[in-house]
């Protein structure tokens, strides 16, 4: 997508601003922000997305000698402050290297380890029951090793209704 203001650039901002109840979308270039003024207050030099996930990577201050000063990608040689100031990775194997220091970071951001996704209204009916069967399953399982029979022969047919009701759809 191309700049809203220039057309000449890529887009790498978009914005979505409310006033007054009335929501706009702008999707400008970098270079276009920083004229309008459509810059995180206190940034310097304006917005990038690099200095924003480096502050986000940057909870857990570094030091000489710290154990993330030595953590370093095997195969690109980057290392973790190099990443917390860069906010990209070097290769696709800082994942691993990384590992530790990344499920805190995700889910500070995003508020989980795991990505669910979202699920379509209209087609995602059979995905939706397919996920409350399986966490079914897994309460089950609970309920059987806490011998709670009862709760458990509850939750096994409700399973088998909605298998069926899966099946038909």
């Amino acid at each position: 997508m191309l700049c809203q203001e220039c057309g000449k650039k890529p887009a790498t901002l978009h914005f979505t601003k409310i006033v007054n109840g009335e929501k706009n979308e702008f999707h400008i270039c970098e270079s276009c922000a920083r004229d309008k003024g459509e810059m995180i207050p206190g940034s310097p030099n304006g917005f990038s997305i690099h200095s924003l996930l480096s502050g986000l990577l940057d909870f857990e201050r570094t030091g000489p000698g710290s154990k993330q000063e030595t953590m370093r990608c095997e195969t690109c040689g980057l290392t973790y402050p190099q990443f917390s100031k860069l906010g990209r990775f070097g290769c696709s194997s800082c994942y691993q290297s990384f590992d530790s220091k990344l499920d805190p970071l995700f889910k500070r951001v995003h508020g989980n380890t795991v990505h669910v996704g979202k699920i379509p209204k209209r087609s995602g009916g059979v995905i939706q029951t397919k996920r409350e069967i399986d966490q079914l399953r897994r309460e089950l399982i609970t309920r059987i090793d806490q011998e709670e029979f009862e709760a458990a022969a509850l939750l096994r047919d409700r399973i088998r209704e909605l298998e069926r009701k899966a099946e038909g759809l």
